[in-house]
């Protein structure tokens, strides 16, 4: 999978999370690897923007290969599970993290 067939599939999935609870989260995904690159996720007032760029005003920074995150995203990791094992790095405020995985994990 290329970084921007990723960003299609996040793109897509996005469609499916409920943030209308959501006043404010901005998260930086690092993908590592040879198809790595990075991209934010920002809800905003219940809306979800996903644009390919750094975002210096993050709430929390994830770091992850390509394959772990894919796994989040299809329910097959726990985010919690890859915190612990060392496959997933949070920098920022982890309960923003939490918010967040919380939010992926109902797609």
């Amino acid at each position: 999978m290329t970084f921007n067939d990723l960003l299609e599939k996040v793109r897509f999935l996005s469609q499916k999370i409920d943030a209308s609870n959501v006043n404010f989260l901005a998260v930086q995904v690092n993908i590592t690897g040879d198809n790595g690159g990075v991209f934010y996720i920002e809800i905003k007032e219940g809306k979800i923007n996903i644009e390919p760029y750094d975002y210096h005003d993050r709430s929390c920074g994830f770091t992850i290969n390509m394959d772990h995150f894919n796994k989040l995203l299809d329910g097959k990791l726990d985010a919690v599970a890859a915190f612990t094992l060392g496959k997933l790095k949070v920098d920022g405020d982890l309960g923003k993290a939490i918010e967040f995985s919380n939010l992926i994990k109902n797609i």
